[in-house]
């Protein structure tokens, strides 16, 4: 069988990097071009130093559109719908974009959350990856929404770790500011609630409550950890049952019957999720590495779906434990 011929547009950062990881790897993957105009002519072991001795593949500044089967776009936030504009890929070309640009379902994209749209992704030709915190958000919370319990505002706080930042260097992605230290940002106003309120309108088209969330920022690399709550009337061992059976077919999201940890996730492709009911709030913790489910590992699950490929081909990575 032909591999899947696949570029990467925008290698050089923290997503194209771990995209580069799995895709080398992947059985059914030939990656024939990596794309950065920075770094043209760098071999990609030079600029992800891991890859030495896995890859000779150089960095171009050329875009490839013809023969390609298939393209991940890793491009800034804002970027991306120029980009296709200037670069058009054939109509039957995957494309799969790790940008904000198309979450809202615009110029034909699917969004691409397994959990709730594989049926979508399978058919799909254009594919809108989902945010990292969205992410770990709507797998939290979608049996819930789905099933009508949040009658409520929903309270949500989440930290992220530095490299959901980007590579480019920042003020708060500084190692001096961030080690040692927690931080807010965007109060109520993160840029995923919209993409957030989208997949939950989708799930039951009463929901109208808000989502409060909170996000910090965190003083460790990887992983995102989520903490959402609501008034609940239902009994525990009900809830569990609930979610257990709403993510059975989904290879990668589990639902724990005791206490997770970050690292159960980190390096991985899994979502992990453990409820708690206190003072009549169902509390739903849910936690995944921002680079893998929450930016490259779900890109490549949407690819496998869209090639019809199992799921799981080439994502078949261990935590880090410890």
């Amino acid at each position: 069988m032909r591999k899947i011929r696949t570029a990467i547009i925008g290698g050089a950062g923290y997503t194209g990097g771990e995209l580069a990881r799995l895709l080398v790897f992947h059985p059914d993957v030939d990656l024939v071009s990596i794309h950065s105009n920075s770094q043209k002519g760098k071999k990609i072991w030079e600029v992800h130093p891991d890859l030495l001795g896995d890859s000779e593949l150089e960095f171009t500044d050329e875009v490839q559109t013809e023969g390609i089967d298939a393209v991940f776009l890793g491009l800034p936030h804002g970027e991306t719908q120029r980009f296709l504009e200037l670069h058009p890929f054939p109509e039957k070309t995957v494309i799969i974009d790790l940008s904000t640009d198309f979450r809202d379902e615009s110029n034909g994209f699917v969004y691409g959350l397994p959990e709730v749209n594989s049926e979508k992704i399978k058919t799909a030709k254009r594919i809108a990856n989902p945010g990292c915190f969205a992410t770990a958000i709507q797998l939290g919370l979608a049996p819930s929404i789905a099933k009508g319990w949040a009658r409520e505002n929903i309270h949500v706080t989440g930290i992220t770790g530095s490299t959901g930042a980007g590579k480019k260097l920042a003020e708060t992605s500084h190692f001096s500011y961030r080690n040692n230290n927690i931080s807010v940002y965007k109060l109520f106003t993160h840029q995923h609630l919209k993409e957030i309120k989208q997949t939950m309108v989708q799930l039951n088209p009463d929901f109208d409550q808000q989502i409060l969330f909170v996000p910090y920022r965190g003083n460790f690399p990887r992983g995102i950890w989520i903490t959402s709550y609501f008034p609940f009337d239902g009994e525990l061992d009900e809830a569990v049952n609930v979610y257990q059976e709403f993510y059975q077919k989904s290879p990668f999201t589990f639902v724990s019957t005791q206490d997770i940890d970050l690292k159960q996730v980190v390096n991985t492709n899994k979502c992990v999720i453990y409820l708690q009911k206190e003072v009549g709030q169902l509390v739903i913790y849910s936690a995944i590495d921002n680079l893998l489910k929450g930016a490259s590992g779900q890109a490549v699950q949407n690819f496998n779906l869209a090639f019809g490929l199992d799921e799981k081909t080439g994502l078949n990575l261990k935590s880090i434990a410890f």
